[in-house]
């Protein structure tokens, strides 16, 4: 089956919106979704840069605030 968005012609909301729907099809059965390899070696590699201190987290409300102010 070949489907074709007019992309160019939706707004970001409806872009959105599509994503969201069929993420919400494909988790579904996520049995049987795999994640490729590399997303595990993202994984380990980002729990190495905590582990040595290279990376730290941060509350979600300090995350969001300070994405909107990069955005100002």
């Amino acid at each position: 089956m070949d489907i074709t968005l007019p992309l160019d012609q939706m707004t970001l909301a409806e872009k959105l919106r599509v994503m969201e729907d069929l993420w919400a099809d494909l988790s579904r059965n996520e049995q049987q979704l795999e994640s490729p390899p590399w997303h595990g070696q993202v994984l380990t590699d980002r729990d190495e840069r905590v582990r040595s201190g290279q990376e730290t987290f941060i509350n979600w409300e300090a995350a969001k605030q300070q994405l909107r102010d990069r955005l100002k």
